[in-house]
């Protein structure tokens, strides 16, 4: 015998912060609210962004930040090369600044207002505690405001009838239960983990020239369920990449060694050639756009004793996380490094000679040794002819110990699948309103164009989540008569 209420005012699928914040705002109204979690613990992903984008936040205000809406709008849309729906982006960029009030209405808590990369908007508030914190909070808030939350409980499907969404089946401890409800949110966080989606939709293959990074068992449901009933597409084949090692279980995440990784030196593809200006280092869209050029998946970092050196005693130049800003001294990097080492890992190598690292990482040596040689001419004479580096970061690579370490392209989750409007309600193949279905955060499309647009929006995904739950919830408040 199932426990399930047979009806509701609002379904709920995902329990990750769109989900909540539109959860929590839809109860606030007075709505009646079922989340349903296919997880035994909720959240997912956003456990663990850092921070969030915002802009004419008060802590902007009080910074005298000055960035406005407008900019925002314009950069994102000029970034997206006007690929991105225009209605859905200004409405995500007004709701912004007050989204951050809301939060923290909520009692989450923020540091900073600032930015995560060189001449960009400080337009990224610093979460105390992380995403943990934020879904803490909101389902704390969410459970004071009466909404149900149901863990290990997967949608298996959304049930329309005629033209309107009527609810949803779950699976109830392997019983099929039918949940009447007069609208449903999906918000099941995309595909990440779905090997064929990603090889049908991107042409990558899951675990091999490409790794998922924080997602675990997404598999598409909530965009299957949306199709299932009509609904149009946007967006499915969008990445969140990024450039990032050594990967493997014996690595933990945000490692010293991730940070001799990402470092704007020297970096090679699996032949042994450059292939960009390094300096990308610090735009985590345009690094991973370089890295996923590699069919194979991969390149390999290069350094040496000095660059090693150079790190301990004066700090790194590019951030992996707030926490390890620039010039933060890596002290603990030659334990990693040698540790690495004795493990015997393919992920992190050294060697005496660039030919020896070269036959480590099975490259060519006369190709690694060609390309090494042309590196260090660009930077005795102080300019690189072949991608116009910048100069501060033209450092020679010249021993007495060379480095290699690899690394993959990695990505943060699937952008998009399920056309809707700027008021998160989904559309159909026609671009009409599925009445009762809304879409919100990495299950909606259209907020993006081609890239995730970071260099001009810091903390933009974590963003669209809370921002598209919360005009999701106040959306159906109004479809709901409430």
């Amino acid at each position: 015998m199932t426990n399930l209420p047979a009806e509701t005012d609002i379904v709920v699928v995902g329990s990750g912060a769109a989900g909540m914040v539109a959860a929590l705002t839809a109860a606030a109204g007075g709505a009646k609210v079922i989340v349903f979690e296919k997880e035994r613990s909720p959240g997912g992903t956003s456990n663990f962004f850092e921070g969030t984008f915002a802009v004419e936040s008060e802590m902007q205000r009080q910074r005298y930040i000055t960035y406005t809406r407008d900019e925002a709008f314009k950069n994102i849309m000029e970034y997206s090369h006007w690929i991105a729906n225009p209605r859905l982006v200004r409405a995500i960029v007004n709701e912004s600044g007050p989204t951050i009030g809301w939060l923290q209405e909520q009692g989450i808590e923020f540091s900073d207002a600032t930015i995560n990369m060189p001449d960009s908007p400080r337009t990224y508030h610093i979460i105390k505690g992380k995403g943990e914190a934020v879904i803490k909070a909101l389902v704390t808030k969410a459970k004071e405001k009466g909404v149900d939350i149901r863990l290990a409980a997967p949608v298996k499907r959304v049930v329309k009838q005629g033209e309107k969404i009527a609810g949803v089946v779950v699976d109830d401890n392997g019983e099929d239960v039918p949940v009447k409800a007069k609208a449903v949110v999906i918000a099941t966080g995309g595909y990440a983990n779905n090997k064929d989606w990603i090889k049908k939709y991107t042409g990558f293959d899951l675990e091999v020239n490409l790794v998922p990074v924080g997602n675990i068992d997404k598999t598409g449901d909530g965009l299957r369920m949306a199709w299932e009933v009509g609904a149009g597409e946007e967006g499915k084949s969008l990445l969140e990449l990024y450039r990032a090692g050594p990967i493997g279980p014996e690595f933990a995440m945000g490692s010293q060694l991730e940070l001799a990784t990402i470092q704007p030196g020297l970096w090679v593809n699996p032949r042994g050639e450059r292939f960009c200006d390094e300096s990308v280092a610090f735009y985590d869209a345009s690094v991973g756009n370089v890295n996923a050029r590699l069919k194979e998946g991969f390149s390999y970092t290069i350094f040496d004793e000095a660059a090693l050196e150079r790190m301990i005693n004066e700090g790194i130049d590019k951030n992996a996380n707030v926490s390890t800003f620039p010039g933060t001294k890596p002290t603990d990097i030659r334990r990693e490094l040698q540790a690495a080492l004795e493990r015997g890992t393919t992920e992190v190598l050294a060697a005496d000679s660039v030919a020896e690292l070269a036959g480590k990482i099975n490259i060519a040596p006369a190709v690694l040794e060609a390309t090494v040689a042309e590196y260090n001419a660009f930077c005795e004479k102080k300019h690189d002819d072949l991608f116009a580096k910048d100069v501060k970061y033209l450092r020679p690579i010249t021993g007495p110990k060379y480095y290699a370490i690899r690394a993959r392209t990695v990505f943060l989750g699937t952008m998009g699948g399920i056309k809707i409007n700027e008021r998160t309600a989904v559309l159909d193949k026609k671009d009409t309103v599925i009445p009762g279905l809304y879409a919100v955060g990495f299950d909606a499309g259209g907020m993006y164009g081609d890239s995730y647009p970071i260099k001009c929006s810091s903390g933009l995904a974590s963003a669209f989540a809370t921002n598209s739950g919360r005009i999701a919830g106040k959306s159906i408040l109004k479809y709901l008569g409430k």
